[in-house]
């Protein structure tokens, strides 16, 4: 992940965190998985949480990611038809305040599908680690809010969109 320099402090301590959280991430994940494997044909045995904790983590390493990718402006862009309004201002700050919605609206319906599937996984539990099966969806409510929260701050501030790369014709 690109680092790029922070706004204001909590923006950098988010940074900080979301970048300490997906190291420890990768390096459980990786050390699980390297036992797995080194248990499995050295000894013709493994780990059998070791595929499901990895799985969780994955799951929560994709979200943390994504939110974490957000204001840094670093998801994926058409920067094309956008790139052609940087000329005009008025269309350029209506396209801005459009796609913040747009991503606001995107927000509110992976998070309700994501409350849903946190909901009915309430009730149930992963088979080996006998973890709460919520767990796996919550990151993506959870990414869903502050993604939808940032955005939405971004349409009351109507901050400009942010092109990245001088808004070159992709």
């Amino acid at each position: 992940m690109t680092t790029h320099p922070p706004g204001n402090p909590v923006e950098s301590l988010f940074q900080r965190a979301a970048n300490t959280l997906l190291a420890v991430c990768l390096g459980v994940m990786a050390l699980s998985v390297f036992v797995n494997v080194v248990l499995r044909y050295g000894f013709g045995s493994g780990v059998a949480a070791s595929e499901e904790l990895s799985r969780l983590l994955f799951v929560w390493m994709v979200f943390i990611g994504a939110t974490a990718a957000y204001p840094m402006g670093e998801h994926m862009a058409f920067t094309s038809l956008i790139g052609l309004l940087r000329q005009r201002p008025a269309a350029m700050a209506t396209a801005s305040t459009l796609i913040r919605l747009l991503v606001v609206l995107g927000c509110a319906l992976v998070g309700w599908g994501a409350w849903q599937q946190v909901v009915v996984g309430m009730d149930s539990t992963s088979v080996v680690l006998h973890y709460p099966v919520a767990l796996l969806p919550l990151p993506a409510l959870l990414c869903a809010i502050a993604i939808g929260a940032m955005a939405l701050v971004e349409v009351i501030q109507h901050k400009p969109l942010d092109l990245g790369h001088g808004a070159e014709v992709e």
